[in-house]
């Protein structure tokens, strides 16, 4: 059996990063009532961001679980590409050097997400 203990402690450490310092600094209620709102969600804005940071909070414990995998992957999933189409694919490919804010570190995101919910690929290999 493959340990993919690494991957999921990686990664919980990026899902706390990404939540826990917005969460305490507020940043989160911010990205609600400004962004989102800007964006046509309206009374939903405040909510939906909370949400995405609850989702992020609940990955940490299922990714340090090893449980839920497969539903915080499409959740997460869904995150990650909606962060794509609103905010991060229009600063082009980069986070940093060629560019800034890019989707280079979104798309690797997705695909770690996506070897959840495939673990053996997306073809199976007779053996």
């Amino acid at each position: 059996m493959k340990s993919t203990f690494l991957i999921r402690f990686g990664l919980a450490v990026v899902m706390f990063m990404h939540s826990v310092p917005s969460i305490v600094s507020g940043d989160v209620l911010a990205f609600g009532n400004e962004f989102l709102a800007s964006k046509g969600f309206g009374i939903f804005s405040v909510p939906l961001a909370i949400t995405i940071k609850l989702i992020h909070l609940f990955s940490i414990y299922a990714l340090l679980a090893n449980r839920f995998l497969k539903p915080i992957a499409i959740l997460n999933i869904i995150i990650l590409i909606s962060g794509i189409i609103m905010i991060h694919g229009q600063e082009g490919w980069y986070v940093v050097g060629g560019g800034r804010n890019g989707i280079e570190f979104n798309f690797i995101l997705i695909f770690v997400f996506l070897s959840f919910w495939f673990p053996d690929g997306l073809i199976k290999s007779e053996k």
